[in-house]
């Protein structure tokens, strides 16, 4: 389990505040330590849990759930089945309380404010028995003044905490309908049909996925300070990029505070450029009481611009911002932001209308993977464990992620992560798919947030889409339960659904985003074409695929669609075995255990016979639990690779792979490619492959191949190609090299093949062609294409392979070869931290891979604990003709 250290979202990591006595300056004192905990008891639950009810040291930032963990109370959630047995948690009030010391200078001011970054998420706000807020929204910051119910020495906060199923639960079942919304709970605390999540501004997965588990958490999430000030306090600096080119950066740099008095001040912006460079903007203004909007135009010529990665440096430049009296400094700040524009081109063509990428003037074809949150509890996240995720996904040559909009809008950290590693961001605001209300309270509480979250963020040049929500117009307009509701409710009912969900995400956070962050594109929803027409189109906006996987379709299906961008598709499987025995015991090893179904959330625990569907439809029978394990990941691997590659080769038609998805919640089955621990399934093995600057690309139909150069290289290149087709003993067949070349940006047909042009009388289930794209006697791309799905190919039944390990300086490599063909080469350390530089790769007869491996166990312990499986190792005999 990750470590409980807190992750918070920063809402001030940005911003410097002084911390000096003077009166001008804004003082903060933090409230994190010193929280206590309990049952409330009064709670239904007091009864049951009577222990409960006592004070009880806390963390904040937390959770309830969490801080039962820490202190015993509660066994871990993910082990086992002990989710069902912890859902009384989340229908049970709580309260939390601090004391704490506020000295005679904070009361000399002449504000005091408590401040919370994030309440999760009905509370009562109770400061010295004096009530003063009830929030309602986790992703909202709540700004309390305190200063009159403040006194010298010892102060009492107190937040008492409810259940939003308890607290909304009996206004719904008096309602005449319930919205539509996501998943049912599987632990009966809600009817079916009669959800409470569409109601409340919560992260939706906490409600229960198809990936991950149900824990209806409360706390206080985000950290909590008394801010107190009396002639200023800054409330945001931000640096608009109204125009960027390679010769020109037109900036404002825009001050927000609030003024205690009238007065004249100066402002100073300064700035460092990546080169080391320096300067400087400087401006008298006149400062009304109360909030000030200041705007300071410069310029900067010739800007080191910030790229995605693959495309240039990730310039990033430094800006410092000063308010000054006299000699008092009012406020001050540090940003870091990189300079480039962002364009959504949607130009209409052939095809339809377009949907690319353009990051300062250069079409980008998106590379990447959708995110969900990455805990359960986010507090428990670290920053070492985002910099792996992102690391990872930049590793695997991606460029660009979708933040999914059931989740939480993340850390400061997590952006600060992105814009270094040039990893575009595709923020979704957090509507998960549910149908949402239309009443104004809903609204307005929806656009404040909106606000203050695009405000944090508009800074990351990471960011370069801000969509509104997650499938919830496709699911209105096609959803089996939709189309049922809709006929329920008469039809002005059913038009002031329709106007609200217009209103919200067409009208409400398109106008937030124009006002905030105007220089980069907004989109109504994922899967939409922006409201232009019917959503989950192929020949406009982006699009969601999921016949294949959850319709069941063969996995050959994902070549029979071609979308202008695909945001979402996806085939589950396991993690790896060392990730399993964090979370189960020997006797639930096998597909179907009590335990196995608990942590599998697609369809109801069912979804470990549609692996099964997929397993047996390619490969064969599992000859046990870990190689049906291993099976899923091969099967999901071998799947996403022909659907990416297919996508990437009907470049510039289809401008984007987003597959389903990057990571996990917690350990179980499910899409991801990167578990819960952090370790590489097959499938982010094979997208560093697939996903490669330049991919050579057969895509096979019909006994036809066609083979396509793919480069995302900002020149031509020419190469040569070389194509070999052997038998799986390791007989080479026929060898044939010929000149090719590649356009900048572009998927570049190279070839047509027929199987008999190809084999030349050779058996096709014996038989295996190899592509390589080769440059100053380098291979810079390779690629195999077999005759067949895997269970009619005539593999090897003993590939010889073998392991040589040797120390490279400092480094330690592993050398695998293979006698004959090896399909699916899998490098298994067991429970040793490793990390693997190449892993999930197919052998030819005679060839040999290098791998370099970094583990902080020694070579001894990395040799004894080395397994090597390949497909022939985990099928059942006879299950491959």
């Amino acid at each position: 389990m990750p470590s409980l250290t807190r992750l918070s979202l920063g809402l001030l990591s940005a911003l410097t505040f002084a911390y000096a006595s003077a009166l001008g300056a804004t003082t903060v004192t933090p409230l994190d330590s010193g929280w206590q905990f309990r049952l409330a008891p009064d709670a239904t639950q007091a009864a049951q849990h009577p222990d409960q009810t006592s004070w009880t040291p806390a963390h904040v930032p937390g959770s309830v759930q969490t801080d039962l963990l820490t202190t015993g109370n509660i066994g871990d959630p993910f082990f086992r089945d002990n989710e069902a047995q912890l859902q009384w948690i989340g229908l049970a009030e709580w309260d939390y309380q601090l004391s704490f010391n506020v000295d005679a200078a904070t009361l000399k001011q002449d504000h005091v404010d408590l401040v919370f970054d994030g309440v999760d998420t009905f509370a009562d706000i109770v400061v010295n028995d004096t009530p003063l807020l009830k929030t309602g929204n986790m992703f909202r910051q709540w700004r309390i003044p305190v200063k009159k119910v403040l006194h010298a020495g010892s102060n009492t906060l107190t937040v008492h905490l409810h259940s939003p199923i308890a607290k909304l639960q009996p206004w719904l079942l008096m309602a005449p309908y319930a919205l539509p919304g996501e998943f049912d709970s599987a632990f009966g605390d809600e009817p079916k049909g009669k959800q409470t999540s569409n109601y409340v501004r919560k992260a939706n997965y906490q409600y229960g996925w198809d990936w991950g588990p149900r824990f209806v958490t409360m706390g206080i999430w985000q950290p909590v300070r008394l801010e107190s000030w009396t002639d200023a306090r800054l409330e945001d600096f931000h640096i608009a990029q109204p125009h960027v080119d390679a010769d020109n950066a037109q900036l404002a740099a825009e001050v927000s505070l609030q003024a205690g008095k009238a007065g004249r001040a100066h402002v100073v912006v300064s700035w460092t450029a990546p080169d080391g460079g320096q300067g400087q903007t400087a401006q008298d203004v006149t400062l009304k009481a109360g909030d000030n909007t200041l705007s300071l135009p410069f310029a900067i010529a010739r800007p080191a611009r910030w790229w995605p990665a693959g495309y240039g440096q990730q310039n990033l430049y430094r800006f410092h911002m000063e308010v000054t009296r006299g000699s008092d400094t009012l406020a001050s700040a540090d940003r870091s932001t990189g300079l480039r524009s962002v364009e959504l081109r949607r130009d209409r063509d052939q095809w339809g209308r377009g949907f690319a990428f353009v990051v300062n003037g250069v079409p980008i074809f998106a590379k990447g993977a959708d995110l969900i949150p990455t805990d359960s509890f986010p507090e428990r996240t670290t920053p070492e464990q985002l910099k792996q995720l992102l690391t990872s996904t930049r590793d695997a040559n991606m460029n660009m992620l979708r933040m999914w909009g059931g989740g939480y809008y993340q850390s400061d950290a997590f952006y600060d992560l992105a814009d270094q590693l040039g990893i575009m961001i595709w923020q979704d605001f957090m509507f998960g798919g549910a149908i949402t209300p239309y009443d104004h309270e809903f609204l307005g509480n929806s656009r404040v947030e909106a606000e203050e979250q695009v405000r944090r963020l508009r800074n990351h040049p990471s960011i370069v889409l801000w969509c509104g929500n997650n499938e919830v117009q496709t699911g209105w307009e096609s959803w089996p339960d939709r189309i049922d509701f809709k006929k329920s409710i008469s039809a002005d009912e059913r038009q002031r659904i329709e106007n609200g969900m217009r209103e919200l995400f067409d009208h409400t956070l398109r106008e937030v985003v124009k006002a905030n962050d105007p220089d980069v594109p907004y989109w109504a929803s994922s899967p939409s074409t922006d409201f232009d027409g019917e959503a989950n189109v192929l020949n406009d906006g982006d699009y969601h695929y999921w016949k294949v996987w959850s319709g069941s379709e063969p996995i050959e299906h994902y070549l029979d669609i071609t979308p202008r961008f695909q945001s979402e598709y996806g085939l589950q499987s396991f993690p790896v075995m060392a990730t399993i025995e964090r979370f189960a015991t020997p006797a639930d090893m096998a597909p179907n255990s009590p335990v196995m179904r608990a942590h599998q959330k697609f369809a109801n625990g069912n979804g470990n016979d549609r692996l099964l569907l997929y397993i047996r439809a390619n490969y064969g029978e599992p000859k046990d639990f870990a190689s049906f394990v291993y099976l899923s990941q091969l099967m999901q691997a071998e799947g996403i690779e022909l659907a990416a590659e297919h996508l990437r080769s009907a470049r510039p038609q289809s401008m984007g792979s987003l597959y389903w998805q990057l990571n996990d919640v917690w350990p179980g089955p499910s899409w991801s490619s990167i578990d819960y621990y952090g370790r590489w399934k097959a499938l982010q093995f094979h997208a560093k492959r697939f996903y490669a600057p330049v991919d050579v690309v057969p895509i096979r139909r019909d006994g036809h191949t066609t083979l396509h150069l793919v480069s995302d290289r900002t020149d031509a290149f020419k190469a040569t190609l070389r194509t070999r087709v052997y038998d799986m003993a390791g007989k080479l067949l026929s060898e044939k090299s010929t000149p090719v070349g590649a356009a900048a940006l572009s998927s570049t047909p190279v070839g047509e093949f027929s199987d008999a042009e190809l084999l030349h009388g050779a058996k096709p289930t014996r038989s295996v062609a190899s592509f390589d794209v080769i440059e100053n006697g380098e291979v810079t791309a390779h690629h195999l294409l077999y005759f067949g799905v895997a269970k009619t190919l005539d593999l090897p039944k003993q590939p010889g392979l073998h392991a040589e390990w040797r120390k490279d300086e400092d480094k330690t490599v592993l050398r695998i070869s293979a006698k004959q063909l090896a399909r699916g080469v899998w490098i298994d350390l067991g429970k040793l931290d490793a990390t693997l530089s190449n892993n999930a790769f197919d052998l030819l007869p005679g060839e040999h891979v290098d791998i370099a491996v970094e583990s902080t166990s020694d070579l001894a312990a990395l040799k004894a604990a080395l397994k090597l499986t390949s497909l022939v190792d985990a099928v059942k005999p006879g299950a491959t003709p």
